[in-house]
């Protein structure tokens, strides 16, 4: 029997609320047992500070140029994430899989920077960390993302959910794995499909002081704009990096809506993000041997009736879109179970990407792992 290892994974998305933490148990291969999901909402100092950086480096020499305050900024996110493990002590974890906070993302230039220090973290914590798991990836030729595909196939295998099925991730990116295999090959792909929460969110931040459009409140409210829709989607077809796999929110931005009420421009990002979701499904789907009929969501995104009921209209008929919560998976806590399990996988020097998932050269490896 391989051995099993529990696992706490900590997962901050490209909306930079918060942060997710799971405690998993597993062998990183053919099972795994959720034993606790929990939130904890990063407090207004750091989650302004990180949109406001986030705003500021769109090039690989601001990383430079704003070193100092990223430097400060690594040290608050590391010191939260502490805490968050603290709220674990009476589990006893072999070890903490810690993402980092995602700041700047170049797949075409291949560049991923996560704050967050793994050194810092085990001394304050006693855990064993894996962090940093996206850089063998791009050593090897990938695009450092998607990495969440081989977790997306366990959950899938072990809900026992017919195949082919595609995961569809509605966080700040959305993101979709198709899954036509069961756990045993590695008969997956995924991709991020373009923006999911991030123009709606970035909108609602710039012109209210709320944070999100809660349940799509403020889009079922407005009306949605021809001129501007039809100018976000020419410029999305137009983009320079059609073949990318993988973005960073700042692929995407939301000066086209300017001029527009809160609720117009909630109302016309939400169609125009539906529009792309709904119109990559029935690609996806379309190009497949084996037609898929059930897509299953998870993410924040999931959570936003209208966004969904956008999507459906923007997709074939046929196919079946439904909450994962469905099967009894926690649809907000996916990736930060995917982070425990991966960390598990990559203590094991299993392959946590693929060429069919980031384009890497071969299945490699990832995560640095630093010992207490």
């Amino acid at each position: 029997m391989n051995k099993e290892y529990t696992s706490l994974g900590l997962m901050s998305g490209t909306s930079a609320d918060g942060v997710d933490a799971s405690i998993i148990k597993s062998d990183g291969e053919s099972n795994y047992e959720v034993i606790k999901d929990q939130y904890f909402e990063y407090n207004n100092e750091i989650y302004q500070k990180i949109h406001s950086l986030k705003e500021k480096i769109n090039e690989i020499r601001d990383l430079e140029k704003f070193r100092k305050d990223l430097k400060e900024l690594e040290r608050k996110i590391t010191l939260f994430h502490a805490n968050v493990v603290g709220n674990f002590n009476k589990y006893k974890l072999d070890l903490v899989g810690f993402h980092g906070q995602t700041i700047f993302h170049d797949s075409q230039k291949k560049v991923s920077k996560q704050l967050g220090d793994g050194k810092l973290l085990s001394q304050l914590t006693k855990k064993n960390i894996v962090y940093n798991f996206r850089q063998n990836d791009i050593k090897n030729g990938g695009e450092g993302a998607p990495l969440a595909p081989i977790f997306h196939q366990i959950v899938v295998t072990n809900k026992k959910i017919d195949l082919p099925v595609c995961i569809l991730n509605i966080g700040g990116i959305s993101n979709i794995t198709v899954v036509k295999e069961p756990v045993g090959s590695f008969g997956f792909t995924s991709r991020d499909i373009g923006p999911g929460n991030c123009l709606i969110d970035s909108w609602v931040r710039k012109n209210s002081k709320k944070k999100i459009d809660e349940n799509g409140f403020l889009a079922a409210k407005g009306k949605r704009n021809e001129i501007v829709f039809e100018q976000a989607q020419e410029l999305f077809s137009n983009r320079p990096n059609q073949n990318v796999l993988s973005f960073d929110v700042n692929d995407f931005d939301v000066s086209f809506a300017r001029g527009l009420s809160l609720e117009d421009g909630a109302t016309t990002l939400t169609d125009f993000t539906a529009s792309i979701i709904g119109e990559a499904l029935m690609s996806i789907s379309s190009n497949l041997k084996k037609n898929i009929s059930k897509v299953l969501i998870c993410g924040g995104g999931r959570k936003n009736k209208v966004l969904i009921e956008k999507i459906k209209k923007n997709t074939l008929p046929s196919l079946i879109i439904q909450s994962i919560d469905d099967y009894g998976v926690n649809g907000d806590h996916i990736e930060s179970q995917a982070f425990a399990f991966l960390a598990i996988r990559s203590i094991k020097k299993l392959p946590i990407s693929f060429p069919d998932t980031t384009r890497c050269n071969k299945p490699v490896s990832g995560g640095e792992f630093i010992k207490y």
